[in-house]
Parts: structure tokens; sequence; C-alpha cells
């Protein structure tokens, strides 16, 4: 393995911009960290290891990809790395771009979703109860933010994610004769373990603070509320995400 040990090396001034969002989206690389993603099966672009770490025990792994990989200075991977206590291993994948005319009859939109934790679970969340499909709208958080692939656990891999205005997605729904269902506490709204399913459904899950926009929620054929029975105010949008999909994926038994 190479040994990077300048902060002016070229290779580790690209890598190191890659923790900003128009960075990622310019190289369409993103960076993930910990041994965990050495068991997956995607080739990652590069791999970075702490100088400091006895990368032995995990040597066989390594040896399973003909990715580029290199040893940084300590003081080097401490710049990259955005955990307090890191594993010594960073890596870089290439983005999956995913076309629209393949989206499965039953997806996940999300409006404006900004915290990156939320989405993590979110996307392991989806990924778990075996759909393959988010919507994003522009203006949520960026998926290939750092904490948002630690909160995925791997499931990034295995959720083909795309981000689209506003307008375009609810043109490209109704092109494709999605019914959508929006989680809103509407006086209009239904229990979700009433609401009913079509052929094809877009579920849809606001912004934390604001939830879903005042356009989406006009184009909504149905509304659907999960009962809140103690004093919370509300649940967490990823929470339920969790508990609206897993009905849905009990109604299309």
């Amino acid at each position: 393995m190479l040994q990077i040990n300048s902060k002016d090396n070229n290779l580790f001034k690209r890598i190191k911009k890659l923790k900003q969002k128009k960075y990622r989206e310019q190289e369409r690389l993103f960076l993930a960290e910990g041994i965990k993603f050495l068991d997956f099966l995607k080739t990652p672009e590069f791999i970075f290891i702490d100088g400091d770490f006895d990368y032995s025990s995990i040597q066989e792994r390594l040896d399973r990809f003909s990715s580029e990989k290199y040893i940084l200075s300590s003081q080097l991977f401490k710049q990259l790395t955005s955990q307090e206590h890191s594993q010594g291993v960073i890596l870089v994948y290439s983005y999956e771009e995913y076309s629209l005319d393949d989206l499965e009859d039953n997806i996940v939109v999300l409006d404006k979703v900004s915290d990156p934790g939320n989405l993590g679970t979110i996307i392991r969340t989806v990924d778990a109860s075996g759909f393959k499909d988010i919507i994003l709208t522009t203006g949520s958080v960026d998926c290939f933010n750092e904490k948002t692939i630690r909160s995925t656990m791997g499931s990034i891999f295995n959720v083909r994610i795309s981000y689209l205005d506003e307008d375009k997605m609810i043109e490209l729904l109704r092109e494709k004769n999605y019914k959508l269902i929006a989680t809103a506490l509407d006086k209009t709204s239904v229990p979700y373990t009433e609401m009913t399913l079509a052929n094809k459904n877009a579920i849809i899950f606001g912004n934390e603070g604001n939830g879903i926009g005042e356009k989406l929620l006009k184009e909504a054929d149905e509304k659907v509320i999960i009962p809140i029975y103690g004093t919370a105010e509300s649940l967490n949008v990823a929470m339920a995400c969790g508990i609206i999909i897993y009905k849905v994926r009990e109604l299309l038994k």
C-alpha cells in the first residue's frame, strides 16, 4: 500500500473536499467510514487506512477489493474522519445512477426531510421492509452526507434514491398512475390502519418541523395519520415512516 504523509498530496486534497456536498456532486463520489463497509459487495474506488491502525486483522477483507489502497498519516486521517472513535478505515464510493423508468409499484417520497440521521434511518427501514425506491424533493438533505451514510448501516447500497423538483415529481407520479398517500395532521386524514392501497402507491412523508408542503398535500389522493394515545406532540419522521411502510407491506400480502 502507498503511504500519504503530506497535506499537499493531490489525492488527499481531492478526497478531503468530499466532506462538502458540492464536491461530492462534482466528483460523484462519497465517503463511508468503518470496517463494516468491507463486508459489502460494492467495490470502493479508494480505501484509506489510519497509519496508527494495525490492519493485519482485516487484511483478508481488504484483499477482496482491487481498489486503490493508501495508508494516511494519523494526522491526515483525522482530517477525514467524522467519528470521535474511528475504526481507522475510510472508503470512497462512486454514486449509483438510477433510471426513474424502473420505479417499483410502491415507493417512499420524502418532502424536504432535513436531518441526515433521519434520512439514514429511513433508508435502512425501507431496505428492511423490502422496498427499493425513495424520491426526495429538491431541498432535502443529501443522502451522501457522512452521518446519513453511517445511519444507513450499508442499506445505501440496496435502495435506489433520486432527487426531483416538486413539480416534476408530481408530474412523474401522475404519469405513472401512482396513488399519492400523504401523512398529515389534517381533518380529512384517516388512521393509517384504514388506508386503502391502489395498484401503485407513493407514500409521502414531510419535513421534521413543517410536515408535507402545501402543493403536495393538495395533490394527495388520501391523507393518513398515526394516532397519538399519549401526551407526545408527534412522532419522529423516521419512526412514522417505519410504522406506515410496514403497514403497507402487511396490506400488500
